[in-house]
């Protein structure tokens, strides 16, 4: 597990609630974190599962990891998948195994 910069941040990305589901339908989750893109943001609570990325902890201000997503990408397009979304992609990268174990 990923430890988080304080246990703020820790509380903010878990859901400890009996009512929802997941995070994105539970009002009290403000905070989301993406562990294959290593990336939090802050949830939209619109109905969806949109989130804004940030680079700071909302409470202690310590800089958060940069945002994986891009090399997520293309390490995918180097395996010759062009559409991951669409695709049976390699189950290591549907966590953050594909960056913790190169």
């Amino acid at each position: 597990m990923n430890k988080r910069c304080c246990q703020d941040m820790q509380r903010a990305i878990t859901l400890d609630c009996t009512q929802h589901k997941d995070i994105y339908s539970c009002p009290d989750v403000l905070v989301s974190y993406i562990p294959k893109f290593d990336e939090y943001g802050l949830i939209i609570h619109d109905g969806g599962s949109a989130s804004t990325e940030i680079n700071y902890c909302p409470w202690c201000g310590k800089k958060l990891p940069e945002s994986k997503r891009d090399e997520w990408f293309e390490e995918l397009e180097k395996l010759g998948f062009d559409e991951p979304s669409e695709q049976e992609i390699p189950v290591e990268f549907n966590s953050d195994a594909w960056y913790r174990n190169t």
